[in-house]
């Protein structure tokens, strides 16, 4: 199981002057909004730019419920709002996008750094930032305005605690700040270039174990368009499969996967990691359906926990605009919720948007690399990154880093006399992640939301909608690519064109649905998509048990509630580890009699019910188990070395076949039955959980095992680190089942037939400031599934408020 991240090592012992800077005077205004008991009476602060007065009122849980009379002074007062409680944390995310971390964090964090240098986010989002349209360029304006007045606004002994601690200061917010934002999310919910590499160096097995290693389809798919009837396999598996590739070594690998790991570090600490892409699960079903006769819509996105959230609520309010859901720190407007007419949520596509070029170059001119059309001289772009000296002093060196991109994209990786460029939509500067949320947060209806997204230009996302008329639908929008020839599903000849793309798919041709007739959509990363699709938009999606899980209750149920909702949202049943305790159960029982180990495993996991409960006594047991069945398995069909770097998302799929079939060829030659291997399986399990548990059987329990845990950038620091401490606590759920534990980052239940019913919550609260009341407020109900109504309507705001902040001109 993993563990969470350590970040003593980028911020190591922290002096006594530091300790008293951190315990300095408050800031100008405490971002608790916390009041008197008796009448409330508003504050009123002077916000330079602003045309009018703005109202901000809080309610119980910190939310910021802003009313203004234009949409400039409206984003103005969301940028100063928003920085008031998550200033610190908005530094973090430019400054993981930028390379800029080392500056503050030191050595530790360089390579995390150079790896963002290589994408060029920061010169990439300066560029984009040129070419917005009218709307959105005024909208990012007007909020880094806020932003701005917020910072200036600061004396140091006011920042929050973080800057003081780190000892540096924060620059004025710039509208490309925001837009790396953007590319962060790309770069957390599209990087699949690493799985072509382990692609190319499968392909020296025999394709029947390839086409299994690496699996396209499951029999638990539920598409939402196309069919896959038309054969037992598609042609683009056949081509897939059939692409010739040139040979990668495991020491290849092993940099690519060092490469992974040091965007895992940078995203994880900005709370923007997502394990393996499998970000999210949302669903809409119409009125058919539902005990209102409207549609509810549900999402809960799964990124890796953090303190703060990365998500923050907040309710928008001007002459023509009124919404209410969550954003990220640094942007404008929010991500998902609703207006006043529709609803909509979010998960990733898994597409496969990113392709290898490896390039040829000129020995004799090491900057001249081949085209198709000769010998062209590639970009070199020269960095200079400053690196912190020691923690207690913030003097920087400076390490220089070249940059070398070609026609495909930058030189990710070098290895084996190999150079592999790296093209990604992202890297586009035609990529526009978040200027479309402006007209879909404006959307009235269907046409309008389905004219909004075929302006989304970012990673492909699954939006699901529902509106007050009765109308549910789904877009899996987004740029995926087209190719010259082949799927990119392993590195090209960088010197030819057969890899080069023509263009991408077009936006209405991208897959879609509106008001099916089964009156149910559901989406949660895995295959939506037929085999007949006419376009290839991926291979590597996540193994469908969550989608089919939330699917069958969905349709075991002819009429739901919120209330139903919400307890799909709670649920921990576990398809995999059902299935491989149902197989164990089945050995067992001929076997029991005479055996007195396969006794206690029948009396052991029959009659479990395939719930990872904190409180399961087998969870732990059967999860363990059939982690090391699958280790067994890769390592007879791939050898030692290559099955330690393998990881593939249809991996967990192929285990679930073998466990639900268990062909002969797939056993490892060492046993001569599966019985044989389960067994073994089972006494690596017992050993492995007493080195984890301790000697107490009894006691093993799943929360034991695994822990929720929201780990802070500067926890793990010395003296002062605990300050931002959340305790861990023994998690329900895990990665197949809907409730992935502390990778939940929110949870939204829309309700369009009265808006004040909809519940939303995030993991923490909405402070960034660990001693305000807001700070983590909300765990209480994250960690029982019960996110509390969001007040809508002005009515149902101004019976929640309790302080009110009116920000003058």
């Amino acid at each position: 199981m993993k563990k969470p991240r350590s970040s003593a090592s980028l911020v190591a012992a922290m002096t006594c002057l530091l300790i008293l800077q951190a315990t300095a005077a408050p800031r100008a205004f405490t971002s608790d909004h916390s009041q008197d008991s008796g009448e409330v009476k508003p504050v009123t602060l002077t916000l330079p730019g602003l045309k009018d007065k703005v109202t901000v009122r809080y309610d119980e849980r910190g939310i910021p419920h802003i009313s203004a009379r234009s949409e400039a002074d409206l984003f103005t007062a969301q940028g100063y709002v928003v920085a008031r409680d998550r200033l610190w944390q908005m530094d973090l995310l430019r400054r993981t996008g930028r390379g800029q971390l080392s500056e503050i964090f030191g050595q530790a964090a360089l390579g995390q750094d150079k790896l963002h240098r290589k994408f060029g986010f920061g010169p990439l989002a300066d560029q984009v930032a040129g070419h917005l349209s009218p709307e959105a360029k005024k909208e990012l304006d007007d909020y880094c305005r806020g932003v701005n007045e917020y910072i200036k606004g600061l004396a140091d002994k006011e920042l929050p605690v973080e800057f003081r601690l780190l000892q540096y200061k924060p620059t004025p917010w710039l509208p490309s700040d925001t837009i790396i934002i953007g590319k962060l999310f790309a770069e957390t919910l599209s990087t699949t270039w690493q799985q072509d590499l382990m692609r190319a160096a499968l392909s020296v097995l025999p394709k029947e174990k390839q086409e299994q290693l690496l699996t396209y389809t499951s029999p638990l798919d539920v598409i939402l368009t196309g069919s896959d009837k038309t054969s037992s396999k598609s042609k683009r598996e056949e081509a897939i499969l059939n692409t010739p590739a040139a040979t990668v070594s495991t020491d290849t690998l092993k940099l690519a996967a060092q490469i992974e790991e040091d965007s895992r570090a940078a995203l994880e600490r900005a709370g923007l990691y997502a394990e393996d892409l499998a970000a999210s699960n949302n669903w809409v079903v119409s009125g058919l359906h539902t005990t209102t006769g409207k549609p509810l819509l549900a999402n809960d996105p799964h990124l890796e926990s953090s303190a703060p959230s990365i998500w923050y609520m907040i309710h928008l309010s001007a002459p023509g605009f009124h919404v209410a859901g969550i954003t990220v720190a640094g942007a404008p407007g929010i991500v998902i919720g609703h207006n006043d007419r529709i609803a909509w949520g979010i998960t990733n596509v898994e597409a496969d948007v990113q392709d290898l070029y490896i390039e040829k170059f000129d020995t004799a001119s090491p900057q001249r690399y081949m085209t198709p059309t000769g010998w062209k001289d590639a970009d070199v772009r020269r960095e200079e990154i400053k690196v912190r000296k020691s923690p207690t002093d913030p003097a920087t060196t400076t390490v220089p880093l070249e940059v070398t991109v070609t026609r495909h994209g930058p030189i990710i990786l070098e290895k084996d006399g190999s150079r592999y460029a790296l093209a990604w939509p992202a890297l586009d500067p035609t990529t526009k992640e978040l200027e479309a949320y402006y007209a879909l947060q404006h959307s009235r209806n269907w046409q309008d939301f389905s004219t909004a997204l075929s302006r989304y230009t970012g990673s492909p996302f699954n939006f699901v909608y529902a509106d007050i008329d009765g109308h549910i639908g789904w877009w899996a929008a987004g740029r995926y690519p087209i190719r010259k020839t082949g799927n990119g599903t392993v590195p090209y000849d960088g010197s030819t064109a057969a890899g080069d793309w023509t263009g991408y798919v077009p936006a209405q041709a991208t897959p879609h649905s509106f008001d099916p007739a089964s009156g149910i959509i559901v989406t949660a990363n895995s295959r939506t998509i037929g085999l007949d699709y006419p376009y290839y938009l991926g291979y590597c999606w996540a193994p469908p048990y969550r989608t089919r899980r939330i699917h069958d209750l969905l349709e075991s149920s002819p009429i739901l509630g919120i209330q139903d909702f919400l307890h799909i949202q709670g649920d921990t049943y576990s398809i995999p580890d059902a299935a491989f305790a149902s197989m164990i159960v089945e050995m067992a029982r001929p076997l029991a009699a005479g055996s007195p180990d396969w006794t206690k495993i029948q009396a052991e996991f029959e009659g479990w019910d395939g719930m990872l409960n904190a409180d399961s006594h087998i969870a732990p047991r059967a999860v363990t188990m059939r982690a090391i069945f699958q280790s067994r398995i890769l390592t007879a069909a791939l050898g030692p070395d290559l099955a330690k770097i393998y990881r593939w998302p249809g991996s967990d799929t192929l285990t679930y076949r073998i466990v639900t079939t268990r062909p002969k060829e797939w056993l490892p030659k060492e046993f001569d039955s599966y019985q044989a291997l389960v067994l073994d399986c089972y006494k690596e399990m017992v050993q492995q959980l007493r080195k984890k548990l301790g000697d107490h059987e009894l006691d093993w329990t799943w929360g034991q095992l695994v822990q929720v845990h929201f780990p802070h950038p500067l926890a793990s620091a010395p003296m002062v680190g605990s300050q931002f401490v959340i305790p861990p606590f023994p998690q329900n759920g895990g990665p197949p089942t809907v409730n992935r534990g502390s990778s939940v980052s929110m949870r939204l239940v829309a309700d369009p037939t009265d808006w004040d019913k909809t519940r939303q919550g995030i993991g923490l609260g909405e402070s960034g400031d660990p001693k305000s009341p807001h700070w983590k407020d909300q765990l209480a109900d994250w960690q029982h599934v019960t996110p509390r109504a969001f007040p809508y309507t002005e009515a149902a705001v101004s019976k929640a408020t309790q302080s009110t902040l009116v920000l003058s001109p």
